[in-house]
């Protein structure tokens, strides 16, 4: 009680008698109300005693604007009503579809749903892909565990799902002569923390980089650094574990749960009411919602805006790099690893992201002054970044505790329940290790009912679509022999063909909007960011799905491109 005395005479301090903490089942509980967002942000970071409880469930009222509720899909209906599973996943983003692929090892029904129309529409497509080596991270800490062990498994992963993947490793620059010896000081750090890395001089950084700031001395660089496509990956693990029998629901929102002796009962959607045995929340923004409706709530999420900008491939071509600048980077600032400058998966620089506390959890919107400060920082590395370069720009939303780590355990009060919960950067990298050990739980869970026994026709192999623009002139020639559509150019900008696009189409994962093609196979990632292919893509989506013109989305509900004839129609 001492510490939650000493917690209120803080509060007290700092926002006068507007906020009181008291425990309640180990936990820090914080009440009462603010009117500014980033103040509430800061007493819950206050709050946080990670050695005395278990985390902070900070229930201050917002009083300065109206918190907007999880969007849901428009779709109701009762396709789902009564249905009996073995293990529910909530959330199909990078979490939710490893551990979907590692449960389908066996043999167990499984049901994987996402409220969005398609998979990887949240923080596992808005963020910049890094496999990162561990720079930034400390003992003891759940992300620094499983970063470890999952940076080790993305070379068998991404072979296993046919994904690219590439380890150009990371240099993290130094720009003053006496950080030569900080630099030494921290390698020992390094070491102890078994992240591999060496001293490399500006004489040899002039070989790697070209046009770095002429006040960079040194840097450290990290060999086990790695690039992959964040949603391609995503993709490959939901294709993979729906080949293995996992039952996948998109437009699949869960709104209520029925939880009795400490267990779930049931879980309502808005396709009807499933009985699970056991729940898995990986449900990123909105995992300490998904908590509450189980009755295991013991953390809360508070949301983290962050901007990304892709700069055309002619600016990275030849270059092959993840860098970025002492103080801008790998070392942490305000709960922010700073961002840097990549290489991506296809080809162009990456630069980003920021960091924002913001009260919507869904809020992708990207303002000027974001850009703006993004370019700025990332030019203390690169001072020729230029911004009519940049193509495009994106916004995650990162899904943060309070204890800055994440929450990869069973529940606390709620007996048949995993959460893989609060998992931000660097959840990419950790993904593969998370979900090994959330199907070990799961299946734990599980086997105090009755018997788990292994798939014996388990196949971790999956085949991805063939990237003609990847291919010798050899290569594509034999394609182009096997089928014609893989020598007819879609997108120009990166070459992509019909037979790329048809292939998307026609996946085990459902495939049915510009931007789900987008994703699959890059029609309209170019230059010209879809203004030539567009329309193309749009009627070869039409002619395969028997879908009219006006009905095919963008993305998903709401995201309508045409609304009807313009030529030709008389005006009645």
């Amino acid at each position: 009680m001492d510490l939650i005395r000493k917690l209120n005479e803080n509060l007290n301090k700092e926002f006068g008698e507007a906020v009181t903490a008291h425990e309640e089942k180990g936990c820090v509980v914080l009440t009462g109300s603010l009117n500014v967002w980033d103040d509430i942000v800061k007493a819950g970071q206050m709050a946080v005693n990670e050695k005395k409880y278990h985390g902070v469930i900070n229930d201050i009222e917002y009083t300065g604007g109206e918190i907007p509720k999880m969007k849901l899909p428009d779709i109701n209906d009762s396709s789902l009503s009564g249905r009996h599973c073995d293990v529910l996943i909530i959330g199909a983003g990078i979490i939710g579809c490893a551990i979907a692929r590692e449960l389908s090892r066996y043999d167990l029904d499984i049901i994987l749903v996402e409220k969005e129309h398609d998979v990887a529409l949240h923080a596992s497509s808005r963020n910049d892909g890094e496999i990162h080596p561990g720079v930034d991270l400390l003992p003891g800490q759940v992300k620094q565990k499983y970063n470890s062990m999952g940076n080790a498994m993305y070379d068998r992963i991404c072979k296993e799902l046919d994904v690219p993947f590439k380890r150009p490793g990371q240099y993290l620059c130094f720009k003053k002569t006496y950080m030569k010896l900080i630099s030494k000081m921290a390698r020992k750090y390094w070491k102890y923390m078994k992240v591999p890395s060496r001293y490399v001089s500006r004489e040899e950084l002039n070989g790697k980089i070209k046009g770095l700031d002429k006040d960079i001395k040194c840097a450290i660089y990290f060999p086990t650094a790695g690039i992959v496509c964040p949603y391609g990956l995503t993709i490959a693990y939901a294709e993979n574990a729906v080949q293995n029998g996992v039952t996948l629901c998109l437009d699949t929102a869960v709104t209520g749960m029925d939880v009795k002796g400490g267990e779930i009962r049931s879980v309502m959607t808005n396709r009807g009411r499933i009985y699970p045995e056991a729940v898995i929340n990986a449900a990123g923004v909105f995992s300490d919602v998904i908590a509450q409706m189980a009755d295991d709530r013991f953390f809360t999420i508070h949301a983290r805006k962050g901007t990304n900008a892709i700069i055309d491939k002619k600016v990275a071509k030849g270059y092959d790099i993840i860098v970025s600048s002492y103080g801008t980077s790998a070392i942490k600032k305000t709960h922010s690893k700073g961002g840097g400058i990549m290489t991506t998966s296809d080809g162009n620089f990456l630069i980003g992201p920021d960091a924002a506390e913001t009260y919507e959890r869904e809020d992708f919107s990207t303002t000027g002054p974001s850009i703006e400060a993004t370019l700025k920082k990332q030019r203390a590395t690169l001072p020729g970044l230029d911004k009519r370069d940049i193509i495009t720009y994106y916004t995650g939303v990162r899904a943060a505790t309070y204890e800055e780590d994440f929450v990869v355990t069973k529940g606390r009060s709620t007996k048949n329940i995993v959460h893989a919960a609060g998992i931000q950067s660097p959840g990419l990298t950790a993904a593969p290790a998370i979900a090994v050990d959330v199907a070990r739980m799961a299946k734990e869970i599980l086997e105090a009912r009755k018997p788990v026994k292994d798939r014996a026709d388990f196949d971790p192999i999956r085949k991805g679509i063939p990237r003609t623009a990847a291919m010798s002139d050899e290569e594509r020639q034999k394609l182009i022999c096997k089928d014609k559509d893989f020598g007819v150019i879609i997108c120009r900008c990166e070459e992509v063909s019909l037979g790329e696009i048809k292939a998307a189409l026609n996946r085990p994962v459902p495939c049915d909007t510009v931007d789900g093609v987008k994703r699959r196979v890059r029609p309209g990632m170019g230059r010209c960011q879809g203004g030539f292919c567009g329309p193309q893509v749009l009627k070869i989506i039409s002619e395969e799905k028997n879908i009219p013109y006006d009905e095919v989305l963008k993305s998903g509900s709401g995201s309508r491109i045409l609304y009807g004839d313009t030529k030709g129609v008389k005006d009645e």
